[in-house]
């Protein structure tokens, strides 16, 4: 995959892109990157046009973005879909707070979305009852940067796959290593996820639509529930010793299911495929997708994304 750019009233959105066919944009999550997405998205190569954004704030887009509200986020994803897509409808695939945005942009340009898949990510909303903004920018605040060199960076990061990717993203400076992100816009960009829940825009979404959590993520059984009953058409997937970022932590799982949903004509093919090959973990349908369970090899504390 090629990096290019892609300007947007005076953003620069950084973005990996490769491979021929039909478009798939991949959105990461807080504090994430293109790069993390790369497990995924070579897994999708050359079958399809794949395209990898680091969103506004992150990574090798513009560090410090005067708007950082949900609308920008979401048009920044319709410039990069124009210009590097042609216009045409993608699947968009975000995790976590990508997963936030991909919603948004399926439900306010439908004309441009062909599908949808949110890993662990939901409709957002709850900071009024858990600051959870406050806490994400503390503790990226908290890093004892600039890290020396490698060691010293995964000694406080831990080696988790969400750290070890945050280790690959490090930005190589005179001084020593710094992350690609600054907290207080990450605590300005997620505040404005949990600013309030966006049911009316998740109702609006019509294209197919495949929700995938961990089955030790983080987003609430009751907003997954509220979710499906509202769109008794969404494929719902739980995937098996994974956490907020199973696209990481169980990689051909999470890949096999969404080729699975690219495959499909729709999202009961997919359910009937299943059909014969799940099993159900504390009440949740989990799709059990014939890999052995991992040998639990990480070790490190790493703080939520």
């Amino acid at each position: 995959m090629k990096r290019v750019e892609v300007r947007r009233d005076g953003v620069v959105l950084s973005c990996l892109d490769g491979g021929l066919g039909d478009g798939i944009v991949l959105l990461h999550g807080l504090a994430g990157s293109g790069q993390e997405m790369l497990p995924t998205a070579e897994a999708l190569l050359p079958d399809h046009h794949v395209i990898a954004i680091d969103q506004r704030g992150h990574s090798h887009s513009t560090r410090r973005p005067e708007d950082l509200s949900r609308r920008a986020y979401v048009e920044d994803v319709v410039a990069v879909v124009e210009e590097l897509a042609n216009g045409a409808p993608v699947t968009v695939v975000g995790q976590s707070m990508g997963g936030h945005t991909a919603m948004l942009f399926a439900a306010w340009h439908p004309h441009l979305v062909h599908r949808l898949v949110l890993l662990e990510a939901g409709v957002g909303g709850g900071g009024a009852q858990d600051d959870y903004p406050a806490r994400l920018g503390d503790w990226f605040a908290s890093w004892p940067v600039p890290f020396a060199d490698l060691s010293s960076a995964a000694e406080f990061l831990g080696s988790t796959p969400i750290a070890r990717s945050w280790l690959r993203d490090l930005d190589r400076r005179t001084d020593g290593l710094w992350p690609r992100f600054e907290p207080d816009v990450m605590r300005a960009a997620i505040a404005a996820v949990a600013d309030r829940a966006r049911w009316d825009e998740w109702q609006q979404v019509k294209v197919p639509t495949l929700l995938v959590q961990g089955q030790n993520g983080t987003i609430p059984a009751a907003e997954v529930q509220q979710m499906l009953s509202l769109r008794s058409d969404v494929m719902h997937i739980v995937i098996p010793d994974a956490g907020h970022d199973a696209h990481l932590e169980q990689r051909d799982a999470w890949v096999r299911a969404l080729r699975t949903f690219l495959g499909s004509p729709s999202p009961r093919h997919l359910h009937s495929a299943a059909a014969d090959d799940r099993r159900v973990v504390g009440g949740d349908t989990v799709m059990d997708l014939g890999l052995p369970d991992p040998a639990d090899d990480l070790a490190g504390p790493v703080g939520p994304e």
